[in-house]
């Protein structure tokens, strides 16, 4: 997980008093996502190795956007809808890094705090005269946007997300001063804003002041995209936003070509833990043994030990194991996301048997015509909620799950998903 560090990084932290190193956090959404994950990590190892982790909430610089990575201007928020968003950072970080008041207890700041009564002309004059506008422009996320592109239509840089790398140095320098912080990290698209962070603690003291700064890589899949959406956009780790089912899912599908990066920065197994699960893996790679090792230990950490056995039970319904009955209502329609939905009026349930509920009062989309479905019920076939379909069977014979749901499959492997409406 490692990319790069300024010389005497190493020695700096290996100095035997606990450093203190922070990371920034976008707060424009309610929540991390997995994209964060690898970052959060290198908090995880900072304070396991006898370090102090800070994580800075950007309230401030989330109001502006960051133009590192990006090629168009961010949306900007409201400071209620910061907060909000803050409040959610903080709880989802508590799963990852220990906060208590020893000397290498976790810390979580906000730059709203110390930028909110600084005006525009004192920052100018006490901050912004330390850079020239030549050592700003020569930054790599910077000189990608200061022209626009005219083919895909972006705009050039505002002036606003211009000052982005401004206003985040001057936060290194604020807990440089206040914390006695004296490490930046995050990933490698930030190593511009990091450093501009270390050159102006130097100006701003005179010479006096050294800081230091650590990146990680970029988390990538092994075709060169970045990793951390699935087919349904961003993967979340707010269970509200995408569920322990779906986060434990994503891990699991992960390709055989990326997982080895991916155990290796986004879990605490040992070395000889993961030589010894890819030595497994490599004998029977269908059984996808470092697959579900990964999605345990990276669904347990985030969403919890019950939240994980759930999604194991869960991901074991569609190939005929798990209780189906044992699924809420968000876990059944995530399981069968990708399966044909249906609609039956619940009034006239009552009045339908079996076969005219899997053809003809489901528009033929289960079986075509009645006789299609006589026949595959008397060959043994057909299951609803996994219980088999007699040929005189009603229609309200097997309760429905939830009170309104029916899972209907045909073979092993045709499922669709009826909803009583």
């Amino acid at each position: 997980m490692f990319h790069d560090m300024m010389p005497g990084t190493e020695e700096h932290l290996l100095t035997g008093a606990p450093v203190t190193g922070y990371i920034g956090f976008d707060p424009t959404a309610p929540s991390l996502h997995i994209g964060n994950l690898a970052t959060i990590m290198l908090l995880v190892h900072l304070q396991r190795a006898g370090h102090r982790p800070v994580a800075l909430v950007g309230g401030a610089t989330g109001m502006i956007g960051d133009p590192s990575g990006k090629s168009a201007e961010r949306n900007l928020l409201d400071e209620d809808a910061l907060r909000r968003n803050q409040a959610g950072i903080r709880a989802q970080l508590e799963r990852f890094i220990e906060f208590n008041d020893s000397p290498t207890g976790a810390l979580v700041v906000n730059n709203y705090d110390w930028f909110k009564e600084f005006g525009f002309l004192q920052f100018l004059r006490e901050v912004g005269k330390h850079l020239t506008v030549n050592y700003m422009m020569a930054k790599d996320s910077v000189k990608r946007r200061i022209s626009g592109n005219e083919d895909t239509g972006a705009e050039g840089i505002s002036y606003t997300e211009f000052s982005y790398q401004l206003l985040q140095g001057y936060d290194f320098y604020h807990l440089y001063k206040e914390l006695g912080t004296t490490l930046q990290m995050g990933a490698s698209d930030q190593w511009g804003n990091i450093t501009t962070g270390t050159e102006l603690i130097r100006r701003m003291t005179g010479g006096e002041g050294k800081a230091y700064a650590l990146t990680g890589q970029l988390i990538t899949k092994a075709d060169g995209t970045k990793y951390g959406k699935s087919e349904t956009g961003t993967v979340w780790l707010d269970a509200s936003m995408t569920s322990p089912y779906q986060f434990y899912q994503f891990f699991l599908n992960a390709a055989d070509a990326d997982v080895p990066r991916l155990i290796r920065v986004f879990t605490l197994l040992s070395q000889p833990e993961i030589e010894a699960l890819e030595a497994e893996h490599a004998q029977a790679p269908h059984l996808r043994l470092l697959q579900k090792r990964l999605a345990q230990d990276v669904t347990t950490r985030v969403h919890g030990e019950a939240a994980y056995q759930a999604a194991l039970a869960a991901s074991q319904v569609l190939f005929g194991g798990g209780d189906l009955a044992s699924l809420d209502e968000a876990t059944l329609l995530d399981v069968f996301a990708g399966v044909p939905r249906l609609e039956v009026p619940r009034a006239e349930l009552a009045g339908l048997d079996a076969i005219s509920l899997l053809s003809t009062a489901t528009g033929g989309t289960i079986f075509p015509s009645k006789g299609e479905a006589r026949k595959n019920i008397q060959n043994g076939g057909v299951s609803i909620n996994r219980q088999k379909v007699a040929l005189d069977q009603p229609a309200d014979a097997v309760a429905p799950l939830l009170g309104s749901y029916y899972v209907a499959q045909k073979g092993k492997k045709n499922y669709f998903l009826i909803k009583l409406v």
